[in-house]
């Protein structure tokens, strides 16, 4: 465990049923607003969530416009567009609405505002200098928990490839957790994002970076999110579970922010630049698997887990036992959530396999927190043993 270690979220957090009707009483604090720029994307105009949230606007007397086409898992062309519609239009605030896509979308727009470097150049931890235009953050799916991290992810195509803009600079100045507002998630995104929220908090659990507050929102996420994704999937009108999924999903981006994610990201990272794998179907796939490479590193913290989830009673059951139960459930998940576990679904091939364990290698800041290295030998062993 690190013995040396900080913290940084959001600077203001409100959760709870019904609490996006709290956004006017907050508007104050978020400056002289006049007028808003609403990042989201076309499902929340077909449901109705975005008209809602415009009523409020509207009634507070604040002018808005609205980019509705945010692309799952944008690349940084798509960003740089959407970017170069904002040109010459002044904004008070930047409010996003949506999945994880939408709020590191809006995230990057926010201190592309302020820096007047190209969003390249904010790849890596640290690069941006400026804070950016004031954040409303408002997740409408429960896996990223972007809302509370520091980070925002990019795809590069040209190199195949997920990269992370780090800043403290794209924390947001106000977080709105409505569980209400996920009622709608489709069974698949429900399925694909709570189990991200999951490897988020055992990776930061694991992580050679974890400490006693990344631990602390870990569990906590681990717990609310075990007892409740099979809930939330199969019976999506549950508010208790959606509330759980919702919370634990902001528990794990605490985690991670105070710990970081490992291998399971790193290899997921070019599964999602290379073969547009959903980032949560990418991570499901793979925790199994790095779990079983890591293993001899982290059975007792597996223990743990397995204890503080009530997979095993007390400390009679030895480490090595729990730490299988802990697997054993984790895979009974995924079978239940019916997210796929052979990398042939989608198109990939043996000769796929050197370029992509190549391409995960280079993700070093998250290779660097795994509790066990490893090669590119191994990675391209974890990538065949999805294919078989």
């Amino acid at each position: 465990m690190n013995n040396l270690f900080s913290f940084q979220t959001s600077k203001r957090i409100i959760a709870g049923n019904g609490s996006l009707k709290q956004f006017n009483e907050q508007l104050p604090s978020l400056g002289n607003v006049s007028r808003a720029l609403i990042v989201t994307s076309g499902t929340f105009k077909e449901n109705g969530s975005l008209d809602l949230f415009t009523g409020q606007l509207s009634e507070a007397g604040v002018e808005f416009e609205s980019f509705i086409d945010i692309q799952p898992e944008p690349t940084v062309e798509h960003i740089e567009d959407v970017f170069k519609r904002m040109a010459g239009k002044k904004f008070d605030l930047l409010i996003g609405l949506g999945g994880g896509s939408v709020l590191d979308a809006t995230k990057l727009l926010s201190v592309m505002s302020t820096n007047d470097i190209p969003l390249k150049d904010m790849v890596g931890t640290d690069k941006v200098k400026q804070k950016g235009i004031p954040m409303v953050l408002i997740p409408t799916t429960s896996g990223t928990g972007s809302e509370v991290t520091p980070n925002a992810i990019v795809t590069f195509p040209e190199e195949e490839l997920k990269i992370g803009v780090v800043s403290r600079h794209l924390l947001p100045d106000l977080v709105i957790l409505d569980p209400t507002l996920t009622l709608t998630l489709p069974p698949r995104i429900t399925a694909a994002t709570g189990m991200d929220a999951f490897v988020h908090s055992f990776e930061s659990f694991i992580s050679n970076k974890a400490n006693p507050i990344s631990d602390m929102f870990a569990l906590e996420s681990m717990r609310l999110i075990s007892r409740s994704i099979i809930k939330a999937y199969e019976e999506g009108s549950d508010l208790q579970a959606r509330h759980d999924m919702l919370l634990g999903s902001t528990y794990g981006g605490m985690a991670l922010t105070a710990a970081g994610t490992a291998a399971v990201h790193a290899l997921a990272y070019p599964l999602g630049g290379k073969f547009n794998i959903p980032h949560g179907e990418a991570n499901s796939m793979l925790l199994p698997h790095v779990t079983l490479f890591n293993l001899d590193h982290i059975e007792e913290r597996m223990a743990i887990v397995a204890r503080e989830l009530g997979m095993v009673e007390g400390d009679t059951v030895p480490v090595s036992e729990a730490a299988q139960v802990l697997i054993n459930k984790i895979q009974e998940w995924t079978e239940r959530l019916n997210i796929p576990q052979k990398l042939e679904k989608f198109g990939i091939k043996e000769e796929d396999v050197p370029a992509l364990a190549t391409a995960a290698s280079k993700v070093t800041r998250l290779l660097n927190n795994n509790p066990k290295k490893m090669t590119i030998e191994d990675m391209e062993a974890i990538y065949r043993r999805l294919l078989k």
